[in-house]
Formats: structure tokens, C-alpha cells, sequence
């Protein structure tokens, strides 16, 4: 292959909250894997490919603005090729996500989603939904607020009332699940895939892992999860992911988040390389098809 000239778009820090500098890490791994297969990368942050057109056909990035994701959404419809894609970004939003698991029939928490100006009623919520998780319904989770347990319905009312003043307009809300709490990673099309239980390695964004509390090594299948998995990144058309998943009691495993590209924290340097040549993969696709 004739040396390639990428455009990778870092992420906007305020999009990796208490992970700046694992998220800048996994990126500048693959760009160096990029770089020493001899090709050439121009890096540009969120508000600098904002600010000019492309020049460069192949992109990898980590974006997450809503302007950033709109603006490549737009080079890719001119013949942009993007790792991931900006329509795959916007999948990973939490009501599209959920909608598209659900619909579907990815093994997903039973959900509900709702105009945080609205009052839910009682009948919904009791006893199906007590407890459940409510979390902000238009983008990942920024503050350790965009995600709260809730216990009842009273207390959920109020979460929701919260929200409606932070100018959150709608909510998605899961039912708790027991079992428990696994994180993911993979690359759709490799061999690649990580897992752990992020209880044990203190791997965390806002301390929820510890509802679900220690793992107690329900059994399961690997090979399962990896194509529950690998089935979502298809659906939600992402390339790069990692999320969370229950094993509940009886072996029955339910993803609950899925995002595009992840820190990789615990897998940096193998993650690189199955990404790095995943990108690789996809330009020959592009430039012989």
C-alpha cells in the first residue's frame, strides 16, 4: 500500500471525564502504529476540524461534540472515510442506543424513555422498574450526575426533576439488573477482545460499580458475549468499542452500555494494534474495491 495520509480528530477532554489521559493515550498508540507502518497523520483537535475542511479522505477518531460528529457526518457523505463513522458516534447516544438494541432484540435491560417534564406514573414504575438506573437520554455520561440509582419511584420523580433544571429534556430508564458487572472491549472484524470485572481493578469513571458490588464469577460463554457484542457494533455501526454488560445468576448476559471508542486502559497496547490495522484493513477495502 502507497503510504496514506490520516486525519486523526482527538477528543474534546470534556468528553473523558476522569479519563483525559487514557482516552489521549489509546489515540496516540494507534497513531504511532499508523505512523510506523509508514504513513503520514496530521492531528487536529475537536474545535480545529470544526474550524477547516479536510484535506485528508481517511479520518480516525474520538470525537463526541455534537457539532464535531454533525461536521464529519457531512465529509463523510462527500467521501470522507471515518473510523469510527460520525453516524456510528451518534448511534452510541443513549436513547438511540437503546432504541436500536431494543429494536433489534440485543440482549438490553427493559427501558423506558421519558420527557423529564413529565411525571411518570406510578404504574410504570412499580415494581418492575424499583430499583432502576436513570440516566441522561441525549449523550454519554459527563458528570457523575447523568447516571443515578435510584431506589423508588418518589426518588426517581425527583432525579428527574433535577435533570429537567440542568436542562436535560429527556431520560432513559433502566431496570436494574443483579449479577455481575463486566466491562468490555473489542474490535468489529479482529480477533480482538478484552474483558474484566472493573470492581476488582478499581476501573472507574464515577464509582457506580460498586452497586452491583463484588463479582462473584457467574459463569459464562466468552464466545457468546463476544457475539452479543460484535451483533451491537453491527446494529449500532461502530467499528472501535468497549461497554458494560450483567452476567446475571442464571448465565443470561445483558449489555447496558456500549460506547465508541473507549480508554482500552488495561489492553492500551494490544487494542492499538488491532485498531491500528483495522484502519489499515478498511483503506485497502476503499482504495482497491
Amino acid at each position: 500500500m502507497k503510504p496514506i495520509t490520516f486525519a486523526g480528530i482527538q477528543r474534546y477532554t470534556l468528553f473523558s471525564p476522569n479519563h483525559v489521559g487514557n482516552d489521549s493515550a489509546i489515540f496516540m498508540a494507534v497513531g504511532h502504529y499508523l505512523m510506523e507502518a509508514g504513513h503520514q497523520v496530521n492531528y487536529y483537535t475537536e474545535q480545529e476540524f470544526l474550524a477547516h475542511s479536510l484535506s485528508e479522505r481517511f479520518v480516525f477518531t474520538m470525537m463526541r461534540s455534537k457539532a464535531a460528529v454533525r461536521h464529519l457526518q457531512q465529509a463523510e457523505q462527500g467521501g470522507v472515510i471515518a473510523v469510527n463513522s460520525a453516524y456510528g458516534i451518534e448511534n452510541c447516544t443513549r436513547e438511540r442506543m437503546t432504541t436500536l438494541l431494543i429494536e433489534n432484540q440485543i440482549p438490553h435491560p427493559e427501558s423506558l424513555m421519558w420527557d423529564t417534564s413529565d411525571p411518570i406514573p406510578t404504574y410504570l414504575i412499580e415494581p418492575g422498574f424499583e430499583p432502576c438506573w436513570v440516566k441522561r437520554a441525549d449523550f454519554h455520561a459527563i458528570h457523575r450526575e447523568d447516571v443515578s440509582y435510584v431506589r423508588t419511584c418518589e426518588e426517581l420523580q425527583e432525579v428527574m426533576a433535577e435533570y429537567a433544571l440542568r436542562g436535560i429534556g429527556r431520560v432513559v430508564i433502566n431496570r436494574h439488573l443483579e449479577g455481575d458487572l463486566i466491562k468490555f472491549y473489542g474490535v468489529s472484524g479482529t480477533d480482538f477482545f478484552y474483558w474484566f470485572y472493573p470492581y476488582d481493578g478499581h476501573h472507574s469513571k464515577f464509582g457506580l460499580e460498586e452497586i452491583n458490588g463484588s463479582p462473584t464469577g457467574i459463569p459464562f460463554s466468552l464466545d457468546h458475549l463476544k457475539e452479543l457484542c460484535d451483533a451491537a457494533a453491527k446494529v449500532l455501526q461502530v467499528q472501535v468499542y468497549g461497554g458494560d454488560c450483567i452476567v446475571s445468576p442464571d448465565g443470561t448476559i445483558r449489555i447496558i452500555d456500549f460506547n465508541d471508542w473507549p480508554s482500552f486502559a488495561p489492553c492500551r497496547k494490544e487494542a492499538a494494534i488491532a485498531i491500528g490495522q483495522s484502519i489499515l484493513d478498511q483503506v485497502k477495502t476503499q482504495i482497491y474495491e
